[in-house]
């Protein structure tokens, strides 16, 4: 019984040692991670230059800036006091996309009227932000960065890699 109590007290004693943190053991992971990062915030600095300088070129329109990093303008502004979509409204809308330099990549024939209920089907990002801030019978130009586009892979046709796009968007009246 003494054993036992003595090996208690040397067991508390050792386990008040002060513990040494443990450090990553593969620091190449650590490195790419932060270069990556990096590598991202260039991008999306030189994204955000070409949006403000092409929303300057653009004369026929006032552009804004939203929260999410896009710039957008009305083009056709609703006469109603319509509310704003909110989650499972189903909206209809059609739209084109263009480059930055106004060349049309798809248009509203080839897309199509788009059905969408709002924050419950998959849908682009870019698309998705835009219908929260539309009313029936709007008309909105926004100008995207490419992570709310396609991104780092295009759309391995008419959009190229890390490609901020120009959409412009008009929302129907709901079906």
């Amino acid at each position: 019984m003494k054993h036992k109590g003595l090996f208690f007290i040397l067991v508390c004693f050792i386990s008040c040692a002060q513990v040494e943190p443990r450090y990553p053991l593969n620091k190449e992971k650590t490195i790419f991670l932060n270069s990556s990062a990096e590598r991202n915030k260039k991008l999306i600095l030189e994204e955000e230059r070409l949006l403000l300088q092409s929303a300057a070129k653009d004369t026929e329109h006032k552009f804004q800036r939203s929260d999410a990093g896009y710039l957008f303008a009305f083009e056709k502004k609703s006469s109603t006091d319509s509310k704003l979509p909110k989650k499972g409204d189903l909206v209809r809308f059609q739209y084109q996309i263009q480059d930055l330099n106004n060349n049309i990549l798809y248009d509203k024939q080839t897309l199509g009227i788009v059905d969408y209920a709002v924050d419950q089907e998959d849908l682009l990002p870019a698309l998705r932000e835009a219908m929260r801030i539309m009313r029936p019978d709007e008309v909105v130009v926004f100008l995207f960065p490419s992570y709310l586009c396609y991104g780092y892979q295009g759309d391995g046709e008419k959009i190229g890699i890390n490609q901020p796009l120009r959409f412009t968007i008009e929302r129907l009246k709901s079906p």
